[in-house]
């Protein structure tokens, strides 16, 4: 049977090997008719083995030290390696020629070579079929020689004494394995789950304690039936010279008391470890154990942490599962069970920390003073979770650190973006190596507080993969009803939630899971105004990039204006992030100045920002071509923020076609079509001939191709474009709308108003046409942001048109 050992073929030593999963492939009868097919070369290099015969099936690991050996294997394995194996009629031999080896021996595959470090060459093979050799054709470098197979006789599958026979060598191995001593109890696992009969007796055979002429003479048994008989005889005599031995062994043992046996074992244990210079293994328990005596566990977690350790003290410390039972272990003693950081509920304080490290966004600090409010209050956070939403660079992620400080709270943050494994969430199963507990656990671990300000960045960007959904663990997160008693996986038990202060931040609500969604109460920060961008800019940003590129507030001073110029001039977006990026390269360059020893203006000018900055880039002429027909200026939402586009659409002579460019999508071609169709039915109305449709194709246009686009928001414009091509009458100046569009010719809401009209403030608009129903968004801005604005609420198509199309002719208008 298995005896765990690799033979050396250049001498008689054995080496000791542990069982080793590669080294007993389970061939199945499939695999096995795949081996038979496969067609034999005429000609094969003889590898001759000292001490060992390979049967078919088999895997070996062998150490070959000759010469030619290790020519012979080099060459193999860069070529076909395939190579035949032939044991050695005597082991002596050193240079064993033809009438030194056996005639009968086993093609093998060279599965891996392995360079050792005493120089000698270790190669894994593997058996695949008899054969007989012919005629040996050279001895240099190696032997060669001219081959033929050797077909097996195999019984019928329904022949019964041979089923017999197979059972009786399962059986018999299965009792071989228990009785011997140096077997692992693993192999009993190989030998049940052979399928094949023929790879189960060269398996058995190649593994019993026999001399190299008795198991050449099972190789050379052509009849499998006769084969596994005689297999099965060696292994009865195997198994009573087993019996026997442990018979006498058991009767000349000197039986230990096992008390004694016991202490023995662990007084060398502890003697090694200390010579190691760690702690013993009782001593480390003893340690975890007295930790434990102090935390604020209830009687469930106390006995859960006994019943672990006393798992952990019956577990060989060279065993995998010790590690990870260890880190389970310390992870409880390390969690912050029941301990919470004192919150400071002066809410005068929270505003003023709040208005201290953020400017504007006056609704959402009420929102959280509210929150505060409440928590003081009810002494719990049954109150919805918090979600903040808007473009990004508003400040969303350090509202949340503003909320930690108010509260005097520990402050975790957590980025979900791009995560896709559900175990970053809830942990691994403490039965895989490598096993974690979850993100969340984890966090709060290092927090020390069972009670911080946790904010949950990037909600929208968890990712869906064949690893689970992360979105769908964070229900039990973030329900107030579910999480006194999350599950982690690894941890094995619920942990208190219910005092943690989620906060989640997110740039696109429609990619958040809607279960997830329910469970947040969402707050709108939207974006801010060039005059709230400038202070913020005068109070944040400025002093922080002067402090960030070391350098005194005395070194260099940006005026109002100038802070104005930059947001106004060289950013276009919500936030605040692109600014303060231009307003860094404004202090690197007069960092560079200083550090150079050259001249510059302390007080920047306009001049120093050309000169720095170059250019404006974002100064866009918002009234080109307002000159000409069919340009209109739309109002966009975008997941930066609000935005202007404008629509254009021109007439050429032809039959009434309609095209259109710009990357639109598909919701914005419709609301094309509809505005076209809606102009033909109410050519009259309009005062547009039904002849210049008839008569000619018009094509719009969206600037900014490679940009898509798409949305019902933009059907006013379109229509205003096209009545203005069709009539050749130019649109107001100064004029922007945003509006949904029907075939009956009403005007519909649509949403992300306020982004919309804080892109209108940037670009310099003075009208805006708007939906009736969008009076109540309106309504809810604060009206500074509307200084300077006209709003012009409209129901109905004509009323737009009426509003937005002028008299006078455009320039260049053609003569239809």
């Amino acid at each position: 049977m298995p005896n765990r050992k690799i033979l050396n073929i250049d001498s008689l030593s054995l080496q000791e090997l542990d069982t080793d999963a590669e080294l007993i492939p389970l061939m199945t009868p499939e695999d096995e008719e795949e081996m038979n097919n496969e067609e034999l070369p005429g000609t094969l290099a003889i590898l001759p083995l000292r001490n060992m015969v390979l049967f078919p099936g088999v895997v070996i690991p062998i150490t070959a030290g000759r010469d030619k050996s290790i020519k012979l294997i080099n060459d193999a394995n860069a070529d076909s390696k395939i190579i035949g194996v032939v044991a050695q009629k005597d082991e002596s031999v050193e240079e064993p020629g033809a009438d030194d080896i056996h005639t009968v021996g086993t093609v093998a595959r060279i599965l891996r070579v392995l360079k050792m470090p005493d120089g000698n060459t270790t190669v894994i093979l593997q058996g695949k079929k008899r054969f007989e050799i012919d005629t040996v054709t050279t001895d240099q470098p190696y032997l060669k020689a001219t081959t033929k197979e050797v077909s097996e006789v195999r019984p019928d599958k329904k022949d019964a004494e041979f089923n017999t026979i197979i059972e009786s060598i399962k059986d018999l191995a299965i009792q071989i394995i228990k009785e011997s001593p140096n077997i692992p109890t693993e192999a009993t696992f190989a030998i049940k789950n052979i399928e094949s009969d023929s790879f189960l007796v060269n398996f058995v055979s190649s593994n019993m304690n026999l001399s190299v002429k008795e198991k050449q003479d099972l190789l050379a048994i052509n009849n499998l039936k006769d084969r596994a008989l005689e297999t099965l005889r060696y292994m009865n005599l195997e198994l009573q010279k087993l019996e026997l031995k442990n018979d006498i062994q058991s009767k000349v043992r000197f039986d230990l008391d096992q008390q004694q046996r016991e202490y023995f074992l662990h007084q060398q244990m502890k003697t090694i470890q200390e010579e190691l210079g760690g702690v013993s293994h009782d001593q480390e328990i003893e340690e975890m154990r007295q930790k434990a005596r102090s935390k604020k566990w209830n009687d469930k977690v106390r006995a859960q942490f006994d019943k672990e350790v006393a798992k952990l003290q019956r577990t060989n410390p060279q065993a995998a599962e010790y590690g990870i039972q260890r880190n389970y272990l310390e992870l409880m003693l390390d969690l912050p069970w029941n301990e919470y950081s004192k919150d400071n509920f002066d809410l005068k304080r929270a505003e003023k920390v709040l208005h201290k490290d953020h400017y504007g966004l006056e609704d959402v600090k009420k929102r959280i003073i509210e929150h505060l409010a409440v928590l003081k209050l009810r002494n719990d956070m049954k109150s919805p979770i918090i979600c903040l939403y808007g473009p990004p660079g508003v400040g969303k992620t350090s509202i949340g650190k503003s909320v930690a400080e108010a509260l005097g709270r520990e402050y975790i943050r957590i980025s979900l973006g791009g995560l896709r494994d559900e175990a970053e969430i809830r942990g691994h199963r403490k039965t895989y190596i490598g096993a974690m507990p979850g993100r969340i656990i984890q966090s709060l671990k290092k927090a020390g507080t069972a009670n911080p300000v946790f904010v949950l960045d990037e909600i929208d960007k968890l990712s869906v993969s064949n690893q689970g959904d992360p979105s769908s663990a964070l229900l039990e997160v973030l329900d107030p009803e579910q999480n006194a008693e999350f599950y982690d996986n690894f941890l094995e038990m619920g942990f208190d939630l219910s005092k943690v202060m989620f906060i989640a931040t997110a740039n696109n609500l429609s990619t958040i899971q809607p279960a997830l969604r329910d469970r947040m109460e969402i707050i709108n920060m939207t974006g801010y105004t060039i005059e709230e961008k400038t202070e913020i800019a005068k109070k944040h940003l400025l002093p922080k990039q002067i402090t960030e590129h070391g350098l005194k507030p005395k070194d260099v001073q940006i005026g109002k204006k100038q802070l104005e110029k930059i947001a106004v001039g060289y950013t276009r977006e919500s936030g605040v992030r692109g600014f303060e990026k231009q307003i860094a390269k404004m202090v690197r360059y007069v960092a560079k100045c200083i550090a150079m020893e050259e001249e510059y203006n302390v007080k920047v000018t306009d001049e120093d920002i050309v000169t720095v900055l170059g250019a404006p880039k974002m100064e866009r002429d918002k009234y080109e071509n307002n000159d000409v027909a069919g340009v209109v200026t739309g109002l966009a939402w975008t997941s930066v923020g609000g935005d202007i586009l404008f629509i254009e659409s021109i007439l050429s002579k032809g039959k009434g076609h309609m095209t259109m460019t710009g990357n639109l999508g598909t919701v914005m071609k419709e609301s094309a079509t509809i505005a076209l169709e809606y102009i033909k039915s109410n050519a009259e109305q309009l005062g547009i001939s039904p002849e210049v449709i008839t008569n000619y194709n018009v094509h719009i246009h969206v600037p900014e191709g490679a940009t898509p686009k798409d949305g019902p928001s933009a059907g006013v414009a379109m229509l205003t474009s096209l009545v203005s091509s069709f009539t050749q009458k130019r649109v107001k100046k100064n004029l922007a709308m945003t509006g949904e569009i029907t075939l009956r010719g009403r005007v519909l809401p649509v949403g992300g108003i306020k982004e919309k009209i804080l892109a209108a403030k940037r670009a310099n608009i003075k009208e805006i046409i708007l939906c009736e129903e969008n009076r109540q968004d309106i309504a809810e801005i604060n009206q500074d942001y509307l200084q300077g604005l006209t709003f012009h609420y409209v129901r109905e198509m004509g009323e737009v048109i009426r509003h937005a199309i002028t008299d006078q002719k455009a320039k260049h208008a053609k003569v239809l």
